[in-house]
């Protein structure tokens, strides 16, 4: 039996974006990717529960481009036993993501429970999780901030509006989407990367799942943000009255 992170490759925070010339997307050539920062907190986890849950090995599953082996070695790095990668180049939509997903973990189970990250930094996506829960028919529960194992159940604290929690019973064959604060993940160290380079990661191109209704998404029309203009200190002793004037003349939010 084993546990599944379900994770993603995405742009670092700190890369500097910069637009194909069609405006298809963002041009990739010089971007730094990692890990998404979500799933971090969603492969801690499962590493963290593999005993209490009763599970063999936590493997560490994602559908995309060749390069995006790169943050499954992480996840192996931080203690995943194997990986999974479905390779595609093509630009998938999360349902079609979640049912790759659900075809690989058939295929790689029996499965104990799924964790992944509570959305992806680069789409703003949350809904593969979800997704991939329905498809399953196994119960989910999103934005989870804690996480324990009673016997046969798991019962999770999720985080809901106005700063309230939300304490929700699941059987341990569920799936929970990983917030931030549910645990401190590890750094990655020299020897978890060396044992890295052993640990199986398994291939599988995607036109193999023999996938039906398959959805693709095309993109256009992208555009940076327009630049923030320079900020203006006023200090004279009409301060408040030339405020009320570029805000009625310039700005003209009054």
């Amino acid at each position: 039996m084993s546990i599944f992170v379900c994770i993603k490759q995405v742009p670092d925070t700190e890369t500097k974006i910069k637009i194909n010339s069609d405006k298809s997307g963002i041009d990739t050539s010089s971007i730094k990717w990692v890990l998404n920062p979500y799933d971090e907190f969603a492969v801690e986890e499962a590493l963290l529960k593999k005993e209490a849950l009763g599970a063999d090995k936590v493997i560490a599953i994602t559908v995309g481009p060749a390069r995006s082996s790169e943050a499954l070695r992480t996840a192996l790095a931080m203690g995943a036993d194997e990986a999974v990668h479905i390779l595609s180049e093509l630009e998938l939509d999360s349902l079609t993501v979640a049912f790759a997903l659900s075809k690989a973990i058939e295929k790689f189970g029996p499965v104990k429970c799924i964790f992944t990250g509570k959305l992806s930094i680069d789409s703003n996506n949350s809904s593969m999780g979800p997704q991939l829960a329905n498809i399953l028919n196994i119960p989910h529960t999103s934005v989870v901030s804690k996480f324990e194992v009673k016997g046969d159940i798991v019962v999770v604290e999720r985080e809901i509006e106005a700063g309230s929690k939300e304490i929700v019973e699941m059987p341990k064959l569920s799936l929970s989407t990983a917030n931030k604060g549910l645990n401190n993940p590890r750094f990655v160290s020299l020897p978890g990367i060396m044992k890295a380079k052993k640990k199986p990661l398994h291939l599988i191109n995607f036109s193999d799942l023999s996938l039906n209704n398959i959805s693709y998404t095309e993109y256009k029309n992208f555009e940076l943000p327009p630049e923030k203009p320079d900020v203006k200190i006023l200090a004279s002793e009409n301060a408040v009255k030339e405020l009320v004037q570029l805000l009625r003349n310039e700005s003209k939010v009054i």
